[in-house]
């Protein structure tokens, strides 16, 4: 795919506070975690559903839409403070993410 001519490349970073361990071009329909491994960078996993928030990460700055229901590895107080699950995390904009979570 070619960038089109005054479109942006859109990246989704990868920060340890303010230490940046890896970036990859953003991908609609991928996952945090599968845009990590691209960018070499290793989130921690295990149900790969929601289910446990093994793979919580803190969403900095960009967009990364919620379900409508929130899996039982999150809850409203760790949304409102950035937490977003890697498994389950699709971004549609340019992301920073701390794999740090919130808490």
């Amino acid at each position: 795919m070619t960038e089109s001519v005054g479109e942006t490349l859109k990246l989704v970073r990868f920060m340890q506070g303010a230490k940046l361990l890896g970036q990859t071009r953003l991908v609609i329909g991928e996952t945090l975690v599968e845009h990590a491994e691209s960018a070499g960078v290793n989130l921690p996993t295990n149900c790969t559903s929601g289910t446990c928030g093994t793979c919580m990460v803190t969403l900095v700055r960009g967009e990364i839409p919620l379900p409508e229901i929130l899996p039982p590895g999150l809850d409203d107080y760790l949304v409102e403070q950035g937490a977003r699950l890697g498994c389950i995390g699709c971004p549609t904009t340019d992301c920073d993410i701390d794999i740090r979570p919130p808490l």
